[in-house]
């Protein structure tokens, strides 16, 4: 690479010692020109197709790589959709293919691929030499001016209008400020080590300065109570401390590259692993390890200069492609009023932290470096799902009407917060919250609620490198109950598998390609029954003295729930047999969320204290619609027929049998949802903290009796617009679903 050749002599060079390397009758790179791929050297395809071949973006399998930025290993390439035969190329032959993208400054800039007339997959030990080749090709190409900068200049802002971006809601909120990125992109100049142990030994001292800064922030986090984000702060503490990460980089190095370049190789590789993870908990694990990546790579280059280092000069959002939970504390929480992440879910271990400190957090905001500059003002708006960037006094004012709005309901909510949630005619309805984390017991207070009505264990697996220990699961309980005094708490049992698979937990059903009907929740309990008991035991002593509330996650038949009961019963009387001192008493109850529990409800309802309804799970299984699937978000509505008319037959039973029946889906936690719901007699509703406020609202204006005998009617013979018939009602008598 060194050698004073022209760059077309080099890339021939490469193509050969490729090809050998891997045993690999063809090596082929491709670059982008102009927005095309054009083929600039091969060793096994035809000569005259070099600088001929070309392939847009997406087209072909080249294409695709390049399109999106991930590796394809195939063992017979013609099998793929993508593929695509290019005649003048001579490539009929040959069966195998792998290709990795070539990558500068965060764009794909060609791409490298291998073929092999036998059908063969390549060992991961040779997708990572091309990786790896990749990247020393990426500085070779950019030093020789091959690189597309016309290409480039598409990344740049295109328009100084003002526009709007919409997102996922992280965490709820509104805010304004000037937009701040996180950090500069750190660009890996050389990626060719001279010394490999001079890089080595850079390595090492980075890895101590970087831990050193974490024990520092972990330290010195002040959140004022203690909560799962302490605990979040720990497993982070453990990613730094991975002696697994380390040792990659430091295979890295010993192929060769410098300190920056292993450390950004190990990072493309845990991109993308992130990619193929279906899981999305997991895929927030390797976020951490991405974040902790960052902060490696600035410490070894030198170029420590991030927003939080340089610190906030005035009221900020900030930008990043995504966030670790220590970054984030580094910010000064009187100037930092939001953030927009292009990436993020709702179950990453920053989004817990940022809740804890209350900053509002968009997340999945596409396009960001292209469409914000630095400095730009932004108006966040979580609670719409919308950034506006650069406004329009239309939009500030806009904007400022609604956080007036938002501020006078807020104030109206607080107003009625010690005030019953009784309908005009006098029936009380029970509203509860939902919660996961220790901090948000404090939501009973500032709500006025009833208690919490669904309290979900597995955030303390979620969060944990390791499986909690029964100590400190029943440390968590016992300060929730504490916390929540007299009134209740119900605990739904560890809902894990399936789609929240754990690291430290492996389960013969990885990969399964319906995981939120797979092996999870009370399935996989029953079978772990050591977890269970683990559990069990956890709740009747943390609950010594008090009446214990648990249920069932996904009881598919009524066996389930008489084999869960069984088990807490025997673990009872277990430590009541060595002198422990466990609950006064437990009312056990059931989650219906698989539709198959309805037709069991003759031998169900005789077994349970209460029922309570997952309208999240239910609705997705009735309808057979993923409901994390955009395409398939608006196909169903809460509000039809169908699934009103299959709570009333849930309902009607469970009151015959005097068991009282809750809702703690997202369904109760809308106004007008809520308002059907009491309509066909649910009342009791456990929702989001935020929606105690509004919910509460509709029913002290609702008449109950009026609201169900128009619900009898308008089921009877349902509408085409279920929502707006409800919509219509609740108008010609003054409800309030503002």
């Amino acid at each position: 690479m060194a050698a004073r050749t022209p760059a077309q002599a080099k890339l021939n060079a490469v193509v050969g010692i490729i090809g050998e390397a891997t045993d690999s009758e063809v090596c082929s790179i491709y670059l982008l020109r102009e927005g095309v791929l054009e083929l600039f050297a091969t060793r096994g395809l035809a000569e005259e197709a070099v600088h001929v071949t070309k392939l847009a973006l997406g087209e072909g399998l080249v294409g695709t790589i390049a399109a999106q930025g991930e590796v394809l290993n195939l063992d017979e390439a013609a099998s793929h959709p993508d593929f695509r035969y290019m005649p003048e190329t001579g490539e009929e032959r040959f069966h195998s293919f792998a290709g990795v993208p070539i990558i500068r400054r965060e764009r794909v800039v060609g791409v490298l691929a291998v073929q092999h007339a036998e059908q063969r997959r390549y060992a991961d030990i040779e997708i990572e030499a091309l990786q790896t080749v990749a990247m020393v090709l990426s500085e070779l190409i950019a030093n020789a001016g091959l690189i597309d900068e016309a290409g480039a200049g598409r990344d740049r802002i295109q328009s100084t209008a003002s526009i709007h971006i919409p997102g996922q809601k992280l965490v709820e909120g509104m805010a304004s400020g000037c937009a701040v990125f996180h950090q500069p992109r750190i660009v890996v100049e050389h990626t060719v080590a001279e010394d490999t142990d001079a890089e080595r030994h850079r390595v090492y001292a980075a890895f101590d300065k970087m831990r050193e800064q974490i024990d520092r922030i972990a330290r010195e986090a002040e959140f004022g109570v203690g909560g799962e984000h302490l605990e979040v702060i720990e497993t982070y503490k453990m990613f730094a401390y991975d002696e697994g990460w380390a040792r990659r980089i430091n295979e890295a190095i010993d192929s060769g590259l410098t300190a920056e370049a292993a450390i950004e190789r190990v990072q493309q590789r845990t991109r993308q692993r992130m990619r193929q993870i279906d899981d999305p908990l997991l895929a927030d694990r390797m976020h951490d390890l991405e974040d902790l990546s960052n902060r490696l790579l600035r410490i070894v280059s030198g170029q420590m200069g991030t927003a939080a280092q340089l610190g906030l000069r005035q009221d900020t959002i900030l930008i990043a492609r995504n966030l670790g939970p220590a970054e984030l504390l580094e910010y000064d929480r009187r100037r930092l009023k939001g953030v927009i992440l292009e990436e993020g879910s709702l179950t990453a271990h920053v989004i817990i932290v940022a809740r804890a400190m209350g900053v509002p957090v968009l997340g999945r905001v596409r396009g960001v470096r292209r469409l914000i500059a630095e400095g730009d003002q932004l108006l966040l708006d979580v609670t719409g799902g919308n950034v506006f960037v650069r406004p329009s006094p239309a939009m500030e004012e806009a904007f400022g009407a609604k956080l007036d709005v938002r501020q006078k309901r807020k104030a109206a909510f607080a107003a009625i917060r010690d005030l019953p949630p009784e309908t005009k005619d006098g029936h009380r309805v029970t509203l509860m919250v939902n919660a996961g984390l220790r901090d948000d017991v404090a939501a009973l207070d500032l709500t006025g609620a009833d208690g919490i009505g669904l309290f979900r264990t597995e955030f303390q697996f979620l969060v944990s490198a390791t499986l909690p220990q029964r100590e400190r699961q029943q440390r968590l309980y016992r300060e929730v109950m504490e916390a929540a005094g007299d009134r209740p708490v119900v605990f739904r049992t560890v809902d894990i598998g399936g789609d929240k698979a754990l690291p430290y937990l492996t389960v013969e059903s990885e990969g399964e390609e319906n995981p939120a009907m797979g092996w999870r929740a009370l399935r996989l309990a029953l079978e772990r029954s050591g977890l269970m008991k683990a559990q069990a035991r956890a709740l009747l002593e943390a609950a010594a003295g008090r009446t214990l509330h648990v249920m069932f996650p996904m009881v598919s038949e009524a066996w389930e729930f008489d084999e869960a009961r069984a088990l807490f019963e025997a673990q009872r009387a277990w430590l009541a047999g060595r002198g422990k001192r466990v609950a006064q008493e437990v009312r056990y109850g059931a989650m219906l969320e698989v539709p198959a529990l309805a037709e069991q409800l003759d031998l169900l309802l005789p077994n349970i204290d209460f029922l309570s309804i997952g309208t999240n799970d239910l609705t997705q299984f009735l309808f057979a619609a993923d409901r994390g699937n955009p395409k398939l978000a608006d196909r169903y509505d809460w509000l039809s027929s169908s699934i009103l008319r299959f709570l009333r037959r849930v309902v009607e039973p469970a009151r015959a049998a005097n068991v009282r029946v809750g809702v703690c889906g997202e369904m109760g936690g809308r106004p007008l949802e809520a308002m059907a719901l009491i309509g066909i007699g649910i009342d009791r509703l456990s929702i989001t903290p935020a929606a105690v406020g509004p919910v509460k609202a509709m029913i002290r204006s609702l008449d109950r009796w009026a609201l169900m005998a128009y619900m009898t009617e308008l089921l009877a013979h349902p509408p085409r617009d279920m929502r707006g018939a409800l919509t219509a009602w609740a108008a010609e008598h003054d409800i309030d679903l503002a």
